[in-house]
């Protein structure tokens, strides 16, 4: 019964961050009209949430480990809830922007603290690599039924958007009363590091969006892309040289934990990208209303749900590479489609499209989470899971962008659309073939096979 409370808590904050990244798409031009935010302003709405998660991801992770999983998903949750009510009443687009900044603060400390809470209540390897499994699926359909959702509150007010998150973040903090305790571990965290990556990510996701509207030479754009390459320089010598490290070096060592964090990039930052450029596109350029735009993601949002399902399947069978590799493949293929569609494609040819282009996701993050987990110690497993979240958003964050320097420039919206979607065709297949190379823990099968050894935990790699 406990190990079930503690599945449930964890999948219900899995799917309320997850939807709040992609709920916000199909709302923007309802911000737009009434706040009078711009492209970039859109842009902002959509990557401060993103920028603030992977950002502060790090730092959560050692704080998560530092002071409890339980502990640390509640400050998340509590501070996710009170800036949802804050975006909810925003009067103006930078309230909105700075209030969708401590969502995603909120949500940093979230993500990480759930797997944990998941991954030590749940000591076996191979329960544990299913409870992930299923916590997968919490984040996938709140991926994808996120523009389904937003759509229809949008047709009563984009405010509900953000509203809808206040009882769901109220159950949460309720059910986390009958988990019970976790264990701490007294790691030191590097506020210089910490620090480094916040600039270095800002900086970059500001030189996509205000370098694609002003210019790469502009003076802001300038000074930003120094200040990131500063902080970058800063971090790698904290790293190599500084007394607190960031991440364990052990981790670094990891084929794993560096392979399925490039696969995440690859997987979350098409499936945002596609969802920002069609939320736009179907609206703007086709004329459907909101909620019409979101009935267009609907194949994709019920299909995510069977694909997490095969995806299981697919691992028991062919081993954890297998999924992750099939989803690499089939969401290349479908974005190849929708890149070279005629200009007049129906929304219904559309909307089945892009159920092959939003399989990245579904189908490979499970097996690349219980990868990534069952490679790790315990006491690192926050860290390390921060690390693949952070370098996740992120690859959302740097496509919607890039995504919307392109249709915001001189190539306008249907030329930038085709061209960000051949980079997340080029994306999904590095990441693919990067996937080869995964290797499942010596002393652990993920989802299936003959169940290992629970006597020790997963070590490094």
């Amino acid at each position: 019964m406990r190990t079930r409370l503690v599945l449930l808590t964890g999948l219900l904050g899995s799917f309320i961050i997850t939807l709040d990244v992609m709920i916000v798409g199909v709302s923007l031009p309802s911000i737009e009209a009434d706040l009078g935010a711009g492209a970039t302003g859109l842009q902002w709405v959509v990557d401060a949430y993103t920028l603030a998660f992977a950002a502060l991801l790090m730092a959560a992770g050692g704080v998560t480990d530092r002071i409890g999983a339980k502990k640390a998903y509640a400050i998340g949750v509590a501070v996710f809830t009170v800036a949802s009510v804050v975006c909810g009443v925003a009067p103006e687009i930078e309230i909105l922007i700075g209030a969708r900044l401590l969502q995603g603060a909120g949500a940093a400390l979230m993500m990480p603290a759930s797997v944990t809470l998941i991954s030590t209540g749940f000591r076996d390897p191979a329960e544990r690599a299913r409870a992930i499994g299923v916590w997968a699926v919490g984040g996938s359909i709140g991926a994808a039924a996120g523009p389904i959702v937003g759509g229809a509150m949008s047709a009563v007010s984009w405010r509900a958007v953000f509203l809808m998150n206040i009882p769901i973040g109220i159950i949460i903090l309720v059910l986390l009363i009958g988990v019970g305790r976790s264990p701490t571990n007294a790691v030191k965290l590097s506020a210089a590091g910490h620090l480094a990556i916040f600039i270095a990510l800002g900086a970059a996701t500001f030189v996509a969006i205000e370098g694609g509207v002003h210019g790469f030479t502009s003076g802001s754009v300038v000074v930003a892309a120094a200040a990131g390459l500063a902080a970058i320089i800063a971090f790698v010598a904290l790293q190599k040289w500084g007394s607190r490290p960031v991440l364990p070096r052990k981790i670094l060592r990891s084929r794993n934990v560096i392979l399925t964090s490039l696969v995440g990039f690859a997987a979350i930052g098409t499936l945002f990208g596609m969802v920002f450029l069609f939320s736009l596109y179907l609206q703007q350029a086709r004329g459907l209303s909101s909620f019409e735009a979101g009935l267009v993601f609907m194949p994709m949002a019920v299909t995510a749900v069977g694909a997490n399902i095969v995806s299981v399947r697919l691992a028991e069978r062919w081993g954890p590479r297998s999924p992750v590799i099939l989803g690499m493949l089939v969401s290349a293929v479908g974005l190849a489609l929708l890149a070279f569609a005629p200009s007049d494609a129906p929304p219904w040819w559309l909307a089945i499209v892009m159920v092959p282009a939003g399989m990245a996701g579904p189908l490979a993050m499970p097996s690349a989470i219980g990868l990534l987990v069952n490679s790790v110690s315990h006491e690192n497993s926050g860290t390390a899971t921060a690390l693949f979240n952070a370098i996740r958003q992120f690859g959302g964050a740097t496509a919607v962008a890039v995504f919307g320097a392109l249709i915001a420039g001189d190539l306008g919206m249907e030329s930038g659309m085709r061209i960000g979607l051949i980079l997340g065709v080029l994306c999904v297949v590095a990441a693919g073939v990067a996937a080869l190379y995964l290797k499942p823990p010596v002393d652990v099968v993920l989802v299936s096979g003959p169940t290992p050894s629970a006597e020790s935990d997963p070590v490094a790699n």
